[in-house]
């Protein structure tokens, strides 16, 4: 059997080890148009904090570990065409092209960033961050700006603000929005983290946004409904879109440009299979499906295509949207539906909040907690943390808690470790569980 997976990324890479894993016989070809495999988006960052001496250094696989598992990889190889019909795909490599047979075939294209809404979004100095080459421009470019701008304020807009703020830049950071991070944080959990971003010199543009960029002399002109921002450069920091144009219509595929698959992640056509950023999610806590590009995503699409590609045997159970992250001194994590959200939930929510003196007995920061539940069966739906000190790892505990259909009184009641040195005597998401039970309790 001849296995072949477009994409070498996060998705590409997790589904070519779960396949050789799966399938020890079969003969497995990874396919990646780019020269270098298993870049980390967030090499920018970790090369500017000096946590790495050369950004060429963050990468989570190497072509030879890779190679070691007996997968064939085909670097500097871009897919131009497809016929499903006759199982080939259309090959380009330097000037050759030619045909690639497959038996099954993995869509793992990852995506890129661009956008339609905005003109001048490809200009020279509107920096990306996705692939290995744009981060060594970007790395140069902004070496040489003191005034930048960053379009977008998700996680990598706001980690990209933090950064360069430390850097001594003057930041204006451009949100449509009316605060950061709005999709995994409610105002309020928020609030403390832009106030101390803006002390430390972070300009917030919110409810504005970018329409179109120009290009002059010496740098840029970010424009606005209200405004026109000179700058020296932007960061580019809008939400990624799938690259399918190989495609050519033969796979179905959603009006946002993302592949359409069944529960099984297999699409319209038999024995191609999509995962990672080519496709829509569904929402774990609604009826719907959603363009989610996470990591963690990724890599569970694409294990899980291996584990169907013979037969269909586990369906994919969506995505809660868990992310960590740290600005400025503040370590921040979220799982699920935000209170905000309410009025797209088909049932009554609620939400209540805990403030814990420190995350040990003796020592760390305090920590804030917010907790979402169902008002009428008292299901956990989502959480947020923010804190001084690295509560990040807590969040997974909570996400266990949303996918798993825990109650308040299940998470309240739930176990954990103590230990006067590490840990406070009585965990912060299980406190969670009893202010929302409580909040319950009082109501009545």
């Amino acid at each position: 059997m001849k296995i072949v997976i477009v994409g070498a990324s996060f998705a590409g890479v997790s589904a070519a080890l779960a396949v050789r894993q799966k399938y020890p016989q079969a003969a497995v070809y990874l396919l990646e148009k780019q020269a270098m495999l298993g870049y980390l988006p967030g090499g920018l960052q970790l090369y500017f904090k000096q946590e790495i001496d050369s950004v060429a250094a963050a990468r989570f696989i190497t072509e030879e570990q890779l190679q070691a598992s007996g997968i064939h990889l085909k670097l500097g190889t871009e897919v131009v065409g497809l016929d499903a019909q006759q199982h080939l795909l259309k090959v380009k490599q330097s000037e050759a092209e030619y045909d690639q047979a497959y038996d099954k075939l993995i869509l793992a294209t990852g995506s890129s960033q661009w956008s339609q809404n905005i003109s001048g979004s490809q200009a020279e100095k509107v920096l990306k961050y996705k692939d290995f080459p744009g981060v060594l421009q970007a790395i140069e470019t902004l070496e040489n700006s003191h005034k930048i701008a960053v379009i977008g304020g998700g996680q990598i807009g706001a980690e990209a603000c933090d950064l360069l703020v430390k850097k001594g830049k003057e930041v204006h950071l451009f949100e449509r929005m009316d605060y950061l991070l709005f999709k995994y944080f409610d105002r309020e959990m928020i609030q403390p983290v832009q106030e101390a971003l803006s002390q430390q010199g972070a300009v917030f543009h919110f409810e504005e946004s970018v329409e179109a960029i120009e290009e002059e002399r010496d740098g840029l002109v970010i424009q606005t409904q209200q405004s026109a921002f000179h700058c020296d450069s932007a960061v580019f920091a809008l939400n990624v879109r799938p690259d399918l144009a190989y495609l050519s219509n033969q796979v179905a595929c959603h009006i946002d440009g993302t592949i359409k698959v069944d529960a099984y992640l297999e699409t319209s056509q038999k024995d191609i299979f999509a995962v990672g950023d080519c496709i829509q999610v569904p929402y774990s806590l609604t009826e719907e499906a959603f363009y989610i590009p996470l990591v963690n995503n990724a890599v569970r699409t694409g294990m899980l295509a291996a584990e169907n590609l013979i037969e269909k045997v586990t369906p994919f159970i969506g995505s809660i949207r868990t992310l960590g992250t740290k600005l400025g001194e503040y370590y921040l994590a979220s799982t699920g539906l935000t209170e905000a959200e309410a009025a797209f939930y088909d049932q009554p929510i609620a939400a209540s909040h805990v403030i814990q003196s420190s995350t040990s007995f003796f020592k760390g920061a305090e920590i804030q907690g917010k907790i979402i539940f169902e008002k009428q069966t008292q299901r956990v739906l989502g959480a947020q943390l923010v804190s001084k000190s690295n509560i990040l790892e807590k969040i997974n505990t909570l996400a266990l808690a949303v996918q798993a259909k825990q109650t308040l009184t299940q998470l309240a009641q739930k176990d954990y470790l103590y230990h006067a040195n590490y840990a406070n005597i009585f965990d912060i998401t299980n406190q969670l569980g009893v202010a929302g039970l409580r909040s319950v309790a009082d109501e009545d």
